[in-house]
C-alpha cells in the first residue's frame, strides 16, 4: 500500500515552547487540563480584559487555553524571557511541535483550528492579535504560521522511521485540533449540524457556517475548520471530565477493572437511588467556568454501593451534556438530533440515557474513532482522494439510533436534582475561597 498523505490531529491547547536551534523543549508540555494559571486569569478578569479577549478570540479567560500557559513558561523558566525576546524560542501546540520535528526544523506552522484555541488568535481577522500578545507579553516571533486545515503542511522526513524508509516522503495534507477533527469526521459540514465527543472530556461542537456567533451563555465561539481560505465557525461547549471519571473509578478507586463493566452495572439498577456525582476534578467547564470547583458525591446512604456510584458517574456525563445543550438553546440554537463518538459511546446504556436526558435522537456512527477519521478526511481532500464534501457525506454510516423513551416527569426530577448538586459544589467553592 502507498500512503497518499498523512493527517495530524492533537489534543488542543497543550503548550510547548522550544529552542529554535536545538529543537528541544525548554520546559515540559503544559497539558490542556493544567490549572496553574487560574490566579493570573482572575487578575486579568479583574483588570477588565475578558471582554477584549472574548470579542477577538471567542474564548473566555480560563487556564484551559494556551496563552496564559505560554506566559507562565516565559516567566518561570530561567532565561526564557530573554531568549524569547532574542527570537530564540518557538511556541506551538502539539501539531506544530510535531511538524517542526517531522521537517527537521524547516516548518513552524499550525492550522486555524489549533490557532483559534490559543487565546491570542483573532478568529475574525484570521491572524495573531498584537493587542492580546502585548497584554500577555508574548513576542510575535515565537508564533507559527497559520494555514488552512486542509493544505500543504510539508512532509514527514521518513528517515526517522529507519533505513528502509529513507528517501521516501509522506505529505502532511490535513491538520485539525481533536474536537474539530471529530466534527469533520462526523461530516457536520452544514450549519446546524452537531456532534458530541466522549473521550477524556466531552466536547459538543455546533457548526454555525460562515457566521461567528457570540454566546451569551459562556459557550465558546471557535473555528470549526478552514478550507480554501474560507473559515467555518462553530459554537463549542467543553466539559473537562467525562471518560476521565470512569478512569478514576478504575485507577483511582479501583472499584471496576474495565470501562466495559459499567454498562451492565448501571443497567441492572432500577434507578440512580438519589446518588449524584459532580465530577469537577479539574474545575467545572462550560457553562459554569469555575476553575476552583472540586468534585463531590451527593445522596449517599448505607445502601449506596459501587453500582450506584458507577451509575452516577455515567449519568453525570449526560447531565453535563444537557447543561451545554440548554446553554445553546438559550443562545437561540436548538439541535434536533446529535451525532456522538469517542470511546464512551460503545456503552449502549449511556447512549440511551443521553437520548432520554437530551430528549432528542442520538446517532452513533459505525466508525466512532472520528477524530483520526477527520484528520484523514482533511488530508484526503488535499491530495484528491476525496473530491468534495459529498464524497465525505457518502462515507458516513449509522450504527444505531437511540430515541428518547423517558417520561418528562422523571427527566425533570433527575435534572432538578443534578442542578441542586452542581449548586452545592459551587457554593462549597465560594465558602472555601
Amino acid at each position: 500500500h502507498t500512503i497518499a498523505a498523512a493527517g495530524i490531529t492533537n489534543q488542543r491547547e497543550t503548550t510547548v515552547v522550544w529552542n529554535k536551534t536545538t529543537g528541544k523543549a525548554i520546559y515540559n508540555a503544559i497539558v490542556w487540563q493544567d490549572r496553574r494559571t487560574a490566579a493570573y486569569c482572575n487578575e486579568l478578569k479583574e483588570s477588565g480584559y475578558e471582554p477584549t479577549f472574548t470579542a477577538k478570540t471567542g474564548l473566555l479567560l480560563d487556564p484551559y487555553f494556551s496563552g496564559t500557559k505560554i506566559k507562565w513558561i516565559l516567566d518561570n523558566v530561567d532565561g526564557a524571557r530573554a531568549a524569547a525576546d532574542n527570537d530564540e524560542l518557538a511556541f506551538g501546540t502539539i501539531d506544530s511541535f510535531l511538524m517542526w520535528r517531522f521537517s527537521n526544523g524547516k516548518k513552524h506552522i499550525t492550522d486555524a483550528t489549533n490557532a483559534s484555541r490559543t487565546l491570542i488568535y483573532n478568529i475574525h481577522a484570521g491572524e495573531w492579535d498584537t493587542e492580546l500578545l502585548k497584554i500577555l507579553d508574548i513576542p510575535l516571533s515565537m508564533l507559527p504560521t497559520v494555514q488552512d486545515s486542509s493544505s500543504d503542511f510539508g512532509s514527514i522526513d521518513t528517515s526517522m522511521f529507519g533505513k528502509s524508509m529513507a528517501g521516501k516522503k509522506i505529505t502532511i495534507g490535513g491538520v485539525a485540533g481533536d474536537q474539530q477533527a471529530a466534527t469533520f469526521g462526523q461530516v457536520c459540514l452544514e450549519p446546524g449540524t452537531i456532534k458530541s465527543t466522549y473521550g477524556t472530556g466531552c466536547f459538543v461542537i455546533l457548526n454555525t457556517g460562515n457566521e461567528a456567533l457570540p454566546s451569551d451563555n459562556k459557550l465558546l465561539t471557535t473555528v470549526a475548520y478552514q478550507l480554501n481560505g474560507e473559515t467555518t465557525y462553530a459554537i463549542e461547549g467543553s466539559i473537562f471530565v467525562a471518560g476521565a471519571a470512569v478512569q478514576w473509578l478504575r485507577d483511582g478507586l479501583g472499584v471496576i477493572k474495565s470501562a466495559e463493566e459499567t454498562e451492565s452495572m448501571a443497567d441492572k439498577l432500577p434507578s440512580n437511588h438519589g446518588v449524584y456525582l459532580v465530577p469537577a476534578f479539574t474545575g467545572l467547564g462550560a457553562p459554569y467556568w469555575n476553575p476552583d470547583a472540586r468534585g463531590a458525591l451527593f445522596g449517599l446512604t448505607r445502601d449506596t454501593g459501587v453500582d450506584q456510584i458507577v451509575r452516577a458517574t455515567l449519568e453525570s456525563v449526560a447531565f453535563q451534556t444537557y447543561d451545554l445543550f440548554k446553554a445553546m438553546a438559550d443562545d437561540g440554537v436548538t439541535p434536533t438530533r446529535v451525532r456522538v463518538d469517542g470511546g464512551m459511546v460503545q456503552n449502549n446504556w449511556l447512549c440511551q440515557f443521553l437520548a432520554d436526558i437530551l430528549n432528542i435522537p442520538v446517532e452513533r456512527p459505525v466508525q466512532t474513532e472520528t477524530t483520526a477519521l477527520g484528520a484523514a478526511y482533511l488530508a484526503g481532500l488535499h491530495c484528491g482522494v476525496y473530491k468534495n464534501h459529498e464524497d465525505l457525506k457518502a462515507n458516513w454510516q449509522i450504527d444505531r439510533e437511540f430515541t428518547p423513551s423517558m417520561n418528562i416527569e422523571d427527566r425533570d426530577r433527575l435534572l432538578r436534582s443534578w442542578q441542586t448538586a452542581v449548586a452545592g459544589v459551587i457554593q462549597q467553592t465560594e465558602q472555601t475561597a
